[in-house]
């Protein structure tokens, strides 16, 4: 493959507009001469994608390792190299039969003509990529668009700047750069890419960002995938196994320092129930990462920043009147700074007001709300804020499930655990409203990525009926037919 790169991180505003405008037109001629691809074809660019990953997951780790100043190896290859690998041979099993073209149902008015729906690539892709899951966050939408047929024009995260160099370097030798082009950049060349002429842009990040980049796109119609956030609720009920609900909740938090876009963001418990389940905090997390902050299963923080700003939330919290209640072993409520570590520490009744409960967290604090009666007031917390990117509820009763399901929006569920639901192949994966616009994954992706053309093939009985009654000069008949079809 061709050894080429594209950083425009240094050129000026309209240089870089002008030149992403150039790759755009390169890459969407070289789309047009080569549509449509093969199943064939795009199995086999599923399988470079997939041994691009699988060659190099020494070098994955530790790149993005570097990035965070500590990033747990074992997670890295957990919660973003492996689940890729298996969405990829996922995609590449089932692209044939998705690329086939389905009938669908006629009006029966039209009977016997007949319809069908043509799944056909949309061509030029865009992607921006998150830091906090360089890999999966940027690979997974790469091999979704790819299986749909697209060429991809992709931008790492800055955030994570040597798990980006490596992309870039990977992606340039595994694939032409009409292909998938990877440029890399800050803040500035995103934007230049929200604004490029693209057929689709996805983006993974947060609110604020996503409302920037989609003011971008309307410039063009660019339709957009927006991957937000939010605050993702876990609703623990009277009937749930506390300590089974604490564990699985501390473990979602703890994955990767809390710096996951669907990481629970606060918790709803029964308040004759709040003790035991912070009581059941502390355990699990000191049983999952028994040497504390220096266990190597537990991550850094992104960089001092962010250990700033979870120092901040939590002082203005208890400021406030919330009490904090660090949950690791040997550890306060800041951690350590140097190293940006800070451990999970449960913050109890933050008033709704604090900058906690109106912010998505991102990062190890677990606000814990205690509530009165039945799940009435747990419903209605949740409802009264935006709607969130997921929601997790513990309860055995299938009619307590089912209530919380069909009272509450959100992006996605797990229940009786969290975060689970993001891997399933079947599963759709995206926010709704403030939480995002659109999902992907597994088939969804594929669809995503593609545009499902109507097709209609008229029958000639059909047509012929329709050119005596529904083409003019109309006549008795075709007001026959409309008193039929406006009868009540």
């Amino acid at each position: 493959m061709n050894a080429w790169r594209h950083d425009f991180s240094a050129l000026p505003p309209g240089d870089l507009h002008a030149a992403l405008q150039a790759q755009c037109e390169r890459m969407r001629a070289a789309w047009s001469a080569t549509a449509p691809t093969s199943a064939g074809q795009r199995r086999a660019r599923l399988t470079r994608l997939l041994e691009a990953v699988l060659d190099r997951t020494t070098e994955w780790v530790e790149c993005v390792d570097a990035d965070f100043g500590g990033r747990s190896p074992t997670e890295t290859r957990l919660l973003e190299l492996a689940p890729l690998a298996d969405e990829i041979r996922h995609l590449r099993r089932h692209v044939a039969h998705w690329m086939r073209s389905r009938p669908a149902r006629v009006n029966p008015l039209f009977w016997p003509a007949r319809a069908r729906i043509v799944p056909q690539p949309l061509g030029l892709v865009g992607i921006i990529g998150a830091w906090n899951y360089p890999l999966q966050l940027t690979l997974s939408p790469l091999a979704n668009a790819l299986a749909a047929g697209n060429h991809v024009l992709l931008k790492p995260s800055e955030l994570a700047p040597r798990t980006a160099a490596l992309l870039q370097r990977v992606l340039t030798q595994a694939f032409e750069p009409d292909e998938v082009c990877v440029i890399t950049g800050g803040a500035e060349v995103a934007a230049a890419l929200a604004a490029a002429p693209l057929d689709h842009l996805l983006f993974t990040g947060s609110g604020r960002v996503g409302r920037l980049v989609m003011q971008a796109a309307a410039a063009r119609l660019t339709p957009v995938t927006l991957e937000l956030g939010g605050k993702s609720p876990a609703i623990v009920a009277a009937d749930a196994d506390v300590a089974q609900a604490a564990d699985r909740i501390a473990s979602a938090k703890g994955w990767n320092a809390g710096q996951t876009c669907i990481a629970p963001d606060y918790c709803l418990v029964p308040r004759v129930q709040r003790d035991a389940f912070v009581t059941a905090l502390r355990d699990s997390v000191r049983r999952r990462w028994p040497r504390g902050l220096a266990d190597p299963d537990y991550s850094a923080l992104l960089s001092g920043a962010a250990w700033q700003r979870m120092q901040r939330l939590a002082e203005d919290a208890a400021a406030a009147g919330a009490t904090l209640v660090p949950l690791m072993t040997g550890d306060t409520p800041w951690g350590d700074a140097n190293r940006h570590r800070m451990g999970p520490v449960a913050v109890l009744d933050p008033p709704p007001t604090c900058a906690l409960m109106r912010e998505e967290i991102f990062g190890p604090l677990l606000p814990v709300l205690g509530y009165d009666g039945d799940l009435d007031a747990a419903i209605a917390h949740v409802n009264a804020g935006p709607r969130p990117l997921a929601l997790y509820l513990f309860s055995q009763r299938p009619d307590t499930i089912q209530r919380v399901l069909s009272a509450t929006t959100s992006g996605g569920v797990t229940v009786n655990d969290c975060m689970l639901h993001q891997p399933q192949h079947g599963l759709p994966f995206g926010g709704v409203g403030p939480s995002g616009i659109g999902a992907y994954h597994g088939r969804h992706g594929f669809e995503r990525f593609s545009h499902l053309k109507a097709v209609y093939l008229q029958h000639p009985l059909v047509g012929a009926v329709f050119d005596r009654w529904v083409r003019p000069p109309y006549g008795p008949w075709t007001d026959r037919l409309l008193r039929w079809m406006l009868r009540r």
